[in-house]
């Protein structure tokens, strides 16, 4: 007879159950635990692991029968290993964008989502070198920016990254301090914001298909108090659903994509753009003096 487990077992009874059905010719040749569910070789769900389990040692082994013994195999769970690409990308585009100047000393913050539902997102820690990251220097926080996982504080600006998250449902958030998106912050302030067309570049933003795309990016004053500031962020992106980004007043530029090379290539496009505006402005001030 097989032994089934229930959801009204206990922990320790389930795993009494699973054994036990193992040992006496359970039919199931192997049960893998993934995102708390209970699922044999052939793919059907047969329950819904209780969360007291915990993630961290039922996501990570299977139970499987070979030869009549039972062996746990070591399994990375799905949750660990997207959060390793993610992060061993964004170690990279930080190393790429110290090495172009945009996120100098300790500058810029870099983050992408792990699980949409619950919201779990991976950002550098606080005060570090973006050109000596490492997929260690990151933390994992939950959507109310409490860290889940990892070393050290989370950066500063957490919950400007969670806002963006979840507002534009992005992938991954890059916030760069380059000179020009600096400088340009500060050219358009009063204006609102920077209107950027007529240049081929532009084609490289999502849904861009002209160079006669004109694109408006929002420019909001810096504020040392992230939940106030967060919540200027979350008005201004409803009040501009066609942004792409978005710059800080004297601090620099953030940009957002449905994934990380997304997110990456915005960046690079709008730091072009904003050299050629803060360089155009530049040229136009110097000759009418």
């Amino acid at each position: 007879s097989r032994v089934i487990p229930r959801m009204t077992d206990s922990p320790k009874l389930l795993v009494r159950r699973l054994v036990l059905g193992m040992t006496l010719g359970f039919s199931h040749r192997e049960t893998a635990f993934h995102n708390h569910s209970l699922r044999a070789d052939h793919g059907r769900s047969l329950e819904t692991i209780p969360p007291e389990f915990g993630p961290h040692w039922l996501q990570s082994c299977a139970l499987a029968r070979t030869g009549g013994k039972i062996n746990w195999q070591s399994q990375p769970s799905p949750t660990t290993m997207a959060s390793d690409s993610r992060e061993a990308f964004l170690v990279e585009l930080g190393r790429s964008c110290y090495q172009r100047g945009w996120a100098l000393g300790t500058s810029g913050n870099f983050s992408a989502v792990i699980t949409r539902t619950p919201l779990v997102l991976t950002i550098t820690a606080s005060g570090l070198h973006k050109g000596a990251l490492s997929a260690k220097q990151f933390v994992r926080v939950d959507a109310n920016g409490k860290v889940l996982e990892g070393h050290g504080r989370p950066s500063a600006e957490t919950a400007l990254h969670l806002t963006v998250a979840r507002v534009r449902q992005a992938g991954a958030v890059l916030h760069t301090h380059s000179v020009w998106s600096t400088l340009v912050s500060g050219f358009y302030a009063e204006s609102g914001g920077v209107s950027i067309a007529g240049y081929e570049m532009l084609k490289g933003l999502d849904g861009v298909t002209s160079h006669t795309h004109r694109e408006w990016l929002p420019i909001i004053d810096n504020d040392q108090n992230m939940t106030r500031l967060a919540a200027v962020i979350e008005r201004t992106l409803a009040d501009c659903p066609a942004a792409h980004g978005f710059l800080l007043r004297g601090h620099g530029l953030y940009t957002w994509g449905r994934v990380e090379e997304e997110a990456k290539r915005h960046l690079e496009i709008l730091e072009f753009l904003l050299e050629v505006v803060g360089r155009c402005r530049l040229a136009t001030t110097s000759s009418a003096s």
